[in-house]
């Protein structure tokens, strides 16, 4: 337990609690207001919260070191020992480059038409149904019907990596009931992608058999490859799937901004940012300080202590951006940390956002406006923030 003086600020919040999960962002305005960093007696970390020290913090690897692991619990920092985020420059900068060599802009730049037609036939079909599922319906098709073709992924093991992917981030919550059951989805997943990896069982020439080409080629070594195929679903599926659905939530919910989107589609990509933002798919991750840490706000935060670095409460700072619980798809602040930020920003950042580019433009072209049919049900996680379903209705006048 960290050994605290009576001027540290300290908070009793439970971010993990299902009553916080399930609406954080009061608690996460709290905790800013508190101070840039602020002591959690509930799972014996500091929560960082701020804009300006999310920023520092993230370029930071140094003092706020990915390399023991970014879980809240032991177990799964040392089951993820080989995953690309659990690990700091040099070996973080040498085994990224493997990944963003397929997913750099020129590498991309061959699958946006094949993205755009996926788009066009997605918001036709919503057109035709009229009522639909923001998760099943929706956000799940450009994930499951180009991304997993684009990795490689054999077409039998596919609803049952998407099922696994959608749990695994409980494992790096505190000790809780999430946290095991997440840990039960992430061992069965890890063990899947091993039985894919020794059975060479991947789509020839995708993602995965260039990497497990890497592997076996001594560039990286077995685990290592293991990890980052894990970091492929993870990333590629889930957290994509979250934003898109957010997307049609949010426009439902602020018809204004579908109206603005729809005069102008080329604010696709900046409305796409704007969904990460307010709705983050990925709240929070651990770092571990290697040093006394002062904050913006002359907070130190004591070396050897774990800290939450909170995107979410990030992108919500009154401090960094006016009116920041409103979405507003042409905002003047354009930088939000919903992709992360530093060594460790997202690698696949680029395909997604290509991914909500095209859907949005497409919908906007098709759809007069949405609207939400019955109560959503968020799916309830340590560290993403997703809907399970969200029933919608897709209506042209």
């Amino acid at each position: 337990m960290t050994q605290l003086s009576a001027s540290h600020p300290k908070s009793s919040i439970d971010l993990y609690s299902d009553e916080v999960l399930a609406d954080p962002y009061t608690a996460y305005r709290e905790l800013r207001d508190a101070g840039s960093a602020v002591y959690l007696e509930a799972v014996d970390a500091w929560f960082i919260g701020r804009f300006k020290d999310v920023r520092s913090a993230l370029n930071d690897w140094k003092t706020f070191s990915s390399d023991k692991g970014i879980g809240l619990n032991p177990i799964i920092n040392e089951a993820w020992d080989e995953a690309l985020i659990c690990q700091d420059p040099p070996v973080h900068t040498e085994r990224r480059k493997v990944i963003t060599e397929v997913l750099s802009p020129v590498a991309l730049k061959p699958l946006a038409d094949t993205i755009d037609a996926r788009a066009l036939k997605l918001a036709d079909k919503l057109a035709a149904m009229g009522d639909f599922d923001g998760v099943a319906d929706f956000a799940h098709d450009l994930p499951i019907g180009v991304v997993m073709d684009l990795i490689g992924w054999p077409e039998d093991v596919r609803p049952r990596l998407l099922k696994l992917a959608e749990g695994s981030w409980n494992a790096a919550g505190p000790d809780n009931p999430k946290m095991r059951e997440g840990l039960t989805q992430l061992g069965e997943m890890m063990g899947l992608i091993a039985e894919i990896y020794d059975n060479n069982r991947v789509t020839p020439g995708g993602f995965a058999a260039q990497l497990i080409g890497r592997a076996h080629a001594g560039v990286i070594t077995r685990d290592a490859a293991i990890g980052m195929l894990a970091g492929y679903i993870v990333a590629a599926f889930e957290t994509t799937i979250s934003a898109m659905a957010s997307g049609v939530w949010l426009f439902a919910e602020n018809p204004a901004e579908w109206d603005k989107l729809r005069a102008n589609p080329n604010l696709a990509m900046q409305a796409a940012n704007e969904i990460v933002r307010v709705e983050s798919p990925l709240q929070n991750f651990s770092r571990f300080c290697t040093t006394d840490a002062e904050m913006s706000d002359g907070t130190v935060v004591p070396a050897g202590s774990r800290v939450i670095v909170s995107y979410a409460s990030a992108n919500r700072d009154e401090r960094q951006f006016e009116n920041p619980s409103a979405f507003i798809i042409d905002r003047k602040e354009k930088q939000n940390l919903g992709f992360g930020h530093g060594p460790h920003g997202c690698a696949g950042q680029g395909l997604a956002r290509m991914e909500m580019n095209a859907v949005f433009t497409a919908l906007s072209e098709r759809i007069d406006r949405f609207e939400i049919t019955g109560t959503p049900e968020r799916a309830i996680n340590n560290i993403s923030r997703a809907f399970r379903h969200l029933p919608a209705r897709a209506i042209i006048s």
